[in-house]
């Protein structure tokens, strides 16, 4: 019978294990993304220090990535949450 119920349910644990790997790569590009963003601040940062780049520039950009880095962490304790309600 256990033979049996392997082979039933093969394609559920495959599929879980399928949406598992794409959730842990959803995850993981989120956490690349925001440390590129970071990393990009404080290139921009630099740059207006040796006046690479004027005061107003430096304003915008910032203020972009600031956004998007508030974006991603929002979404980040977003699935926390979530997964700590499944937990």
């Amino acid at each position: 019978m256990l033979i049996l119920d392997d082979l039933l349910l093969s394609p559920f644990r495959g599929g879980i294990w399928i949406l598992k790997q794409i959730h842990d790569a959803a995850q993981e590009e989120l956490a690349n993304e925001a440390e590129a963003a970071t990393t990009e601040l404080s290139e921009l940062y630099m740059r207006l220090e040796t006046g690479q780049i004027t005061e107003a520039e430096f304003n915008a950009r910032e203020k972009e990535l600031l956004d998007r880095l508030e974006t991603l962490n929002s979404r980040e304790a977003q699935g926390e949450a979530e997964e700590g309600e499944d937990g």
